[in-house]
Formats: C-alpha cells, sequence, structure tokens
C-alpha cells in the first residue's frame, strides 16, 4: 500500500512561512486549494455582512481572507526572488490568473463593499479610531479603484488588462534575470584583470569555477565578469582597462533589450494596458489613478524632481569638468573625448586623490558581521530594544540566511526578520530590497488575545565571503543595508494592532522610503562610522582621519548622482502621464529627450536602461519612483531634529529616537503620514535640510 502523500506546506498552520519545504510542484494544487477554501470564506463574509455589517466581524472577517493570501502568495513570490528555477516560474505563471482573478473577486464583490459604505455612513462612523477609518476609506478606495462600479463589458475589459499586467511583469523581471545570467565575460590573460581588487578578482576566479573551470584561482585565473552589480561595479571603478570597461557598458545597458528576452514590447503593452485602465477609471492617464494612492499630485511631484534638477544641475556640469581636467592632468587620452564608460573609474581615481582613500582599500574595515552589531547597537541606542541571534527558529530558504528575534526592553519578543545578505547571481535577482513575511495582527493572533507580531525580509547581494574571509563591504553596501533595515525597522516597530494598517500597509506610498533613508544618514555620523569600521582581522578602528575623509566625500558628486535618480523619476512620470501608445515618440525618445535634462555627457542612442527597470514595470512604483525624494525630504528633516539637540548628547538623542519609534515607526498606516511627521517634529517637513546635504541651494517649498 502505497504512503499517502506529504501535506502541501503551504496549506499548513505556521508561525514561520515553511520556506525549506516549498517546492515547486507545492505552487499549483496548493494555492489553487487555498483560493477554494478562501472563496468559501467570501461567500460566507457576503451572506453576514448583507444583514447588518458591523465594524469588528466585516474586518476580521475580510482580513482573515485578504492575510491568509498575501502571506502564503508572499512566500512563492520571495522564493521566486530569491531561489529562482524554471519550474518554479512556470507553476506561478500557472497559477498567477487564478490568484489576480480571486484579487478581483474580492475587490469587486458588491456586498462587501456597501458593507464597508454602510459603516462610512453611519451614525457611529464619529465612534470609530482613525485607524479604524483610514481601514475602512482605505478598503472603498480599493473597491473604486478595482472597477467595483463596472458591470458587463467595462468589467470584462477591466479584469481582462488586470490579468495582462501581472503576467507581463512577471515576463518582464524573469526576462531580466535570464539576460543577466546570459552575459559572461571570460578572461585568462592576467593584463586583462590589472587595476581590480582582490576581492573582485576572488569573485570572479569563484564565477570561473562554478561555470567548469575547476582550478581558477583569484591570483591567476581565468577569471568570469558578469553583468551582476558586484562583478559589473568593479571593473567600472577599477579596470584601467577602457575597452573592457565598453564592452561591459555597452552589454549593461541594453540587457533585457534583444532577442528572446527583450522586454521592448512588454513595457509597450504595460504602458498601453495601463493607459487604458486609466481611462476606464475616469483618469486622464496612469500618472494622475497612481496619485490616488499618494500624498503629492503629479503637478507637485514634477515641481519638486525639476526644483531638484535646476538645482543640481550646474554641480552636475562642475563635477564632470573636475574629472577631466583630473584625467587630463594623469595623461589620459579620454580625457579629451569622455565617455559613459569612463565616468566611473575616473571618478574613482579622483576621489582617491581628493580625499586619500580607496574604497576597495577600506573593505578590511566593512566586514558584513562588525557592520552589522553596529547597524544593532545604533537600533538599541535609537529604539529601546535588543535584536538576537535565533537561526534555528524558523525554516529558512538557503544556509546562507540568518534569522533574528527583535525584543523591547523588557525582553519581550515583538518582531523576527530574516537576512539573506550575499549573491547568489545563479538563482537570485539582483539589488536589495525588504518585504513583509508576516504582518502585525490582533484579529489574527493564534489565541485571540494577544498580538500576532510582525515578520520581515532583508535581502541584500553583496560580495559573499571568499575562502576564510567574512564579506567585506564597500561603504555603499553599508548604507544600502542600513537603508532596508530603515523599512524592516517600520514593519517590526509598529504598534498599530489594525492589521490592515499596521506596518507598512495603508502608507501612502511616497511616505514608504522615510523610515529608510533616516537610517542612511547614521552611516555619515562619526560615532556610528567608527562604531562599524573595524578591521575584520586586527580589530583595530578605522583611522579617524580617514574616517573624517569619508564624511567629507558625502558630497562628492552629489549633483552628478541626483541628476541620474532624477532621470528615473522624470521617465517614469513622463511615461505614465504624456507618453502616448503607438504615438510618434517611441518611450525610447522620451528618455533620450529627458536625459539632455538630466545628464552631462549624453546617454548611448542605443541605451535600453529602461528595459531592466523593475521598479516601475514589475515592481510597485509605476507613477511613483518620485517617492524616494518625497519621502526624503521627510527623512532629511527628521534627522535634522537629532542635529538640532545635538548629536554628541546620548540622552536627548535617546529620547528624540523614542519619539521617532513612537510616530514614524509605530503609527503604520493607521494615521497620514504628514499627520505622523507632525506630530513628531512640530511642524510640516521643509526642504532644506535635504537641499543642504546635496550641498544645493534651497529652491522648493515644504511639502504641503
Amino acid at each position: 500500500m502505497d504512503p499517502s502523500p506529504s501535506p502541501n506546506p503551504l496549506l499548513g498552520s505556521f508561525t514561520f512561512p515553511p520556506y525549506d519545504a516549498v517546492l515547486p510542484r507545492h505552487v499549483v494544487p496548493g494555492i489553487r486549494s487555498l483560493l477554494a477554501q478562501l472563496e468559501v470564506e467570501v461567500e460566507e463574509l457576503e451572506r453576514i455582512v448583507e444583514l447588518e455589517p458591523v465594524y469588528e466581524e466585516l474586518v476580521v472577517r475580510f482580513e482573515r481572507v485578504w492575510d491568509r493570501l498575501k502571506v502564503v502568495w508572499g512566500v512563492v513570490n520571495h522564493l521566486a526572488a530569491v531561489r529562482d528555477s524554471k519550474e518554479l516560474r512556470a507553476a506561478i505563471e500557472q497559477v498567477q490568473p487564478d490568484k489576480v482573478r480571486f484579487d478581483l473577486r474580492l475587490s469587486q464583490s458588491k456586498p462587501i463593499y456597501i458593507a464597508f459604505k454602510t459603516i462610512r455612513e453611519s451614525s457611529d462612523w464619529h465612534t470609530l479610531s482613525e485607524a479604524r477609518k483610514r481601514v475602512v476609506e482605505g478598503q472603498l478606495k480599493t473597491a473604486i479603484l478595482g472597477g467595483i462600479s463596472f458591470e458587463d463589458d467595462k468589467r470584462k475589459r477591466f479584469n481582462e488588462i488586470k490579468q495582462e499586467l501581472e503576467k507581463l511583469s512577471l515576463i518582464f523581471e524573469g526576462n531580466i534575470l535570464d539576460a543577466v545570467r546570459s552575459y559572461e565575460k571570460l578572461l585568462t590573460n592576467k593584463k586583462d584583470v590589472e587595476g581590480l581588487p582582490a576581492t573582485a578578482l576572488g569573485l570572479a576566479a569563484q564565477m570561473a569555477v562554478s561555470k567548469g573551470h575547476t582550478n581558477a584561482t583569484a591570483e591567476n585565473g581565468p577569471w568570469v565578469i558578469t553583468l551582476n552589480p558586484p562583478s559589473y561595479r568593479s571593473v567600472m571603478q577599477h579596470s584601467p582597462n577602457c575597452a573592457l570597461r565598453e564592452e561591459l557598458y555597452r552589454a549593461y545597458i541594453k540587457r533585457a533589450s534583444f532577442g528572446d528576452t527583450d522586454n521592448t514590447p512588454i513595457i509597450e503593452q504595460i504602458l498601453k494596458l495601463r493607459y487604458e485602465m486609466a481611462k476606464l477609471l475616469g483618469y486622464n492617464n496612469y500618472a494622475e489613478l497612481s496619485m490616488e494612492t499618494k500624498m503629492a499630485t503629479v503637478e507637485q511631484a514634477e515641481k519638486l524632481i525639476e526644483d531638484l534638477r535646476v538645482g543640481a544641475w550646474n554641480a552636475a556640469v562642475q563635477d564632470i569638468e573636475d574629472i577631466k581636467k583630473f584625467a587630463e592632468s594623469q595623461g589620459a587620452e579620454e580625457a579629451f573625448d569622455m565617455n559613459n564608460w569612463d565616468i566611473n573609474f575616473w571618478s574613482e581615481r579622483l576621489r582617491e586623490s581628493r580625499y586619500g582613500m580607496n574604497e576597495e582599500e577600506l573593505r578590511p574595515f566593512f566586514s558584513l558581521p562588525k557592520v552589522i552589531d553596529g547597524l544593532f547597537d545604533l537600533a538599541k541606542k535609537l529604539f529601546d530594544i535588543d535584536i538576537c541571534p535565533a537561526d534555528g527558529e524558523a525554516p529558512v530558504w538557503h544556509d546562507e540566511v540568518k534569522f533574528f528575534r527583535v525584543n523591547n526592553s523588557l525582553g519581550t519578543p515583538i518582531a523576527y526578520f530574516y537576512l539573506d545578505p550575499y549573491s547568489r547571481p545563479s538563482d537570485k535577482r539582483g539589488g536589495a530590497w525588504m518585504d513583509e513575511a508576516i504582518g502585525r495582527s490582533h484579529a489574527l493572533s493564534r489565541d485571540g488575545t494577544s498580538i500576532r507580531l510582525p515578520v520581515a525580509h532583508v535581502v541584500c547581494n553583496q560580495t559573499p565571503p571568499i575562502g576564510a574571509k567574512p564579506s567585506l563591504m564597500t561603504f555603499q553596501e553599508v548604507v544600502a543595508i542600513f537603508h532596508e533595515f530603515g523599512h524592516a525597522l517600520q514593519l517590526m516597530l509598529t504598534k498599530q494592532d489594525e492589521g490592515l494598517v499596521s506596518g507598512l500597509r495603508g502608507i501612502e506610498w511616497d511616505a514608504v522610503e522615510v523610515a529608510s533613508q533616516f537610517m542612511e544618514t547614521w552611516c555619515y555620523q562619526k560615532d556610528v562610522l567608527m562604531s562599524i569600521a573595524k578591521h575584520y582581522e586586527t580589530g583595530e578602528n578605522l583611522p579617524e582621519e580617514i574616517c573624517m575623509k569619508i564624511l567629507s566625500a558625502r558630497t562628492f558628486r552629489a549633483g552628478s548622482e541626483l541628476l541620474r535618480q532624477l532621470r528615473f523619476a522624470c521617465i517614469d512620470l513622463a511615461l505614465h502621464s504624456m507618453y502616448i501608445p503607438g504615438g510618434s515618440e517611441s518611450i525610447y525618445d522620451i528618455d533620450q529627450s529627458i536625459s539632455r535634462k538630466t545628464h552631462v555627457i549624453p546617454l548611448l542612442l542605443e541605451d535600453r536602461f529602461l528595459c531592466s527597470f523593475s521598479h516601475i514595470f514589475a515592481d510597485t512604483y509605476a507613477a511613483g519612483y518620485y517617492s524616494y525624494w518625497w519621502a526624503e525630504v521627510m527623512s532629511a528633516d527628521a534627522f535634522s531634529a537629532f542635529d538640532e539637540v545635538g548629536l554628541d548628547n546620548d540622552k536627548s538623542v535617546r529620547e528624540m529616537g523614542i519619539k521617532f519609534r513612537d510616530t514614524i515607526l509605530a503609527e503604520g498606516g493607521g494615521r497620514s503620514p504628514l499627520e505622523v511627521f507632525t506630530d513628531f517634529r512640530g511642524r510640516k517637513p521643509s526642504a532644506e535640510p535635504l537641499l543642504r546635504s546635496y550641498g544645493i541651494t534651497p529652491v522648493a517649498e515644504a511639502i504641503a
């Protein structure tokens, strides 16, 4: 007799997701079975609320359905990002239409919509807490933007658009992964790798071994260079081989833009469908639709971007002149014809000359274990929490992943998080991100009386340990992990018990970067920097003069970097507000036009950056990339509060940290971000601290 099949891990009850047990074969039956279960629960909810909608019963039952799918689908999506395979991708593609269909079913439920509307219009409305009001209003807005008012043909077309957009986003991201994996540059001559730091050579040799060159070593090669960021950046910053830099640069800007992985038609179809969807909902364009869930209007976002662009332009022009003059002083031919693949190389040489430090030589002072220790110490100082290793308490998806518990000052657990720090080009997508595994909720606690604690993922793509050496980080990698941990803190330190607006849920999208950018800023404070910068072998502190040089270099090429990022925000808004699908201008024509205002050295005509712009075509930043600067206005102003009380005054800093924790981090989406910020700061946000940090003359007004 055959043994009974093992239960599907996606369908079980769990405190922490069963990442170690979920396989591609579980996805289709697991999701379909879950959706069938949830359909029964939705039908029951609809019957109950048609009688007399009561907030507690409506929201608790609704949250159970919504959250269960969010958590389980989140497990699958997370594994696709960190443990990708053809089998998993195929399984997701097969079942994704079912999942989207259920999402639409839930958002277009007339009985549920009417129930929320009845509560909104009831005489008891004023008795609800602000958070509960935000839950109701948020669900009404979701229903309206989800097509609740459509009937028959309009609803059918709207739902077709939503299905197709989900499918296209999945294809878009998969094409990038495949395109990056398909590029390899095998180098066998030592001359070709001259100038590359030891870390880069070790990584390239490891990659060569994984490709079958079993005898590859960092010293003697062969070496395999890829378009994965740690590999690509090292060549662009440190290789004196101009031809190699040019080859990699051209490959990088054209990734996912030709052959089987060409994202151009995907982008065009996404934009066409978003435009059509916006029109169906009564908006002039998708940007207007997107702003319904944000603080800003299209005009306010455009004004902020333009103010920053104008303020940064002259500084960026001077940056390029400085680089050219320095290259000329070194006898470089490219000084007289500077190209895009030359900028990072000569910029790094100028930085070394001006500040007397080499980013790669600093790596031994930024080992991952010591950086993490310093980050956790800072969190304890500011927010009165303790972060403890908890490996073994939760399943993980890879043996490199670490698990941590967050305790309050009484030693009581209040949250958990995973840390997946290293690059794995074969199955992990690039970049750094934080995501929710489980959100805080009172309604969904296991015993019905306590709180379900939040769980976060913090994922990076740092250079992995090489041999006996720990992961040695660049300073920018340090900044990146502080940034993502800031996101995690907002998820983990929320005190909001209404699950639909706890943590990052329900926050207007252009405010979600406040905590992350706030945490970045601490990397540029002397005491914090000295606490994390200790030599991995000797334990010696970073020399103080080097520390001061790092802090001084903060504004090095700040104008150029700001303009580079503003290009992304500009093209995002332009494509979603002015681009006409099938019109006379292509997406690349618009990008080129914008880049002439944001790049002192023009882009190459074949630049196809848009084909890898995941933020707006495979993520949630469509017509919202400007949010980084909208939020940075608030984060820089929030940090200035610490500056004002004195960063060397531990007592005042701790008090201000608790205030930040109990407002910005605690409130979640239960109150408007502007109200929460005003509670913290005592006034509305001002752009001046942000502009000062970039060395730019203040030109922007406060967020109103």
